[in-house]
């Protein structure tokens, strides 16, 4: 884990404006003060009070404004005119992005205020749950281990049928289950990453300047394994020519998608399980790669909230990596394998939320940057999609409106590739960039993950 980032257990308080580095709590999930509903709503109201003397966080997502609104719109004018009814649309528009916490608040910890926004809506998504409110299509959906599994013998049947352009079936399914018909959803492949690297794995190359060096173990992530496997194979030549001894491990999903539902037993149980089964490799020496940037944060940051006693868990912490991070510290050590050629047209890369939050910089840019001759933009602006909030009819046309301004600056950047640390991210703005901008959609930017362009320019894919 992180220096920069890390459990706030006893600290000074910050002085107003301070730069030091924000703190976070350990998650207290098995307390059962922790789902207390009129605590929850309590501390929800102390925390919102001091959102509404500072405001600077009224242009990060729909949460801000929506709260925002309520109180302006309100008998008093002040947030004790607000209530339960208002959390709850404050909570629905949040994606837990972490963007408030990390790029905007002045009162996180240490300072005394102690505002933790994102924290604290998941903890509110906790408690409801606890108390019986479920979001049963949502929870479907993030089974994504056991949906990519049922859908993998037939996922030619589930691509057709799931396909934007199949209006009827699209219809029907926004019926039934609230997804809505305009999203483009991933695809599934008959040949997960798994089955392809397993069948032929990548042997390090001798002439590789990090040969004999590293050893790789890489987590190619339920959505990369199932959805996109195409970035888990680049991934491993890519490592494999810079001469890395590279495996891929797949235990299960790192459990985001019930992160983001408030079902912290559930992650916690996957904590344990997933670092139990890195550890024997961490000890052998193996460095543990991540192919998207919620699963590496899960693993760097989230976990270690939820269970910082457990030290296999805290072994894991401090052993993953983002690929991009990888690739650039692999960069600096040893120098990269020759064979780098320029991408045509350009690149711009959507620097995704949660690669921000884990507070290492962009480096799906300056890992891009390392190819000769090729211009790489870079666009910090939220997507909109934060998971099934990007897919369900109630909350999409929100994702759409946080979306757009990034769309917008991809457009006006006019690169001929598109890429995000986020596989969905860059769908959503790949839809975005024709719907929102006017783009050309005959010839919207192809879109790729960065490490596959990286592949590209090597000649790898």
């Amino acid at each position: 884990m992180s220096d920069d980032i890390k459990p706030a257990v006893a600290a000074e308080a910050a002085r107003e404006g301070s730069l030091d580095a924000p703190l976070r709590h350990p998650i207290a999930w098995r307390d059962d003060d922790y789902y207390d509903l009129e605590k929850v709503h309590a501390e929800l109201q102390r925390q919102f009070d001091v959102c509404h003397t500072c405001r600077r966080c009224f242009n990060l997502c729909d949460s801000f404004p929506r709260l925002f609104e309520a109180i302006d719109e309100s008998a008093t004018g002040e947030i004790d005119s607000i209530g339960k009814a208002e959390h709850d649309h404050v909570e629905e528009a949040c994606t837990l992005c972490d963007m408030c916490f990390l790029t905007k608040c002045p009162y996180v910890p240490p300072h005394p205020f102690d505002l933790d926004i994102p924290h604290l809506i998941l903890r509110y998504r906790a408690a409801k749950a606890r108390h019986g409110h479920r979001e049963f299509v949502r929870e479907q959906l993030g089974r994504t281990d056991r949906n990519g599994k049922l859908a993998k013998p037939v996922a030619p049947i589930a691509n057709w049928a799931t396909a934007r352009k199949n209006t009827p079936l699209r219809k029907l399914l926004e019926a039934i289950a609230r997804i809505d018909a305009e999203v483009e959803l991933p695809k599934y492949h008959s040949r997960t990453a798994g089955d392809r690297l397993r069948k032929d794995p990548m042997r390090p190359d001798p002439a590789g300047p990090a040969f004999g060096q590293r050893k790789v173990a890489l987590y190619a992530t339920c959505f990369v394994d199932y959805n996109q496997p195409d970035t888990a194979v680049a991934a491993a030549r890519v490592l494999a020519l810079q001469g890395c001894q590279v495996q891929f491990v797949y235990p299960e999903c790192c459990g985001m998608p019930q992160l983001e539902a408030g079902n912290l037993a559930d992650v916690a149980g996957r904590a344990e399980r997933v670092a139990a089964h890195f550890a024997p490799l961490i000890d052998d020496g193996w460095d543990v790669v991540a192919l998207t940037a919620s699963c590496g944060l899960m693993m760097k940051f989230e976990w270690p909230l939820l269970l910082p006693e457990n030290p296999l868990v805290g072994k894991l912490a401090h052993a993953a990596h983002d690929v991009s991070e990888y690739m650039v510290e692999l960069a600096r050590t040893y120098g990269l394998a020759q064979g780098l050629q320029p991408v045509p047209g350009g690149v711009t890369v959507h620097h995704a939320c949660h690669a921000r939050a884990q507070n290492m910089g962009a480096k799906s840019a300056e890992m891009l940057r390392l190819i000769p001759d090729t211009t790489v933009n870079l666009v910090e602006r939220c997507s909109g999609h934060g998971g099934t909030f990007g897919v369900m009819k109630e909350t999409h046309q929100v994702a759409r409106k946080v979306g757009r301004p990034a769309a917008r600056q991809i457009a006006a950047k006019g690169a001929e590739t598109l890429c995000s640390d986020c596989p969905l991210a860059c769908k959503h703005l790949g839809q975005l960039l024709s719907a929102e901008t006017g783009a050309d959609a005959s010839a919207p930017p192809r879109q790729a993950h960065p490490i596959e362009i990286f592949a590209r320019a090597y000649g790898a894919v």
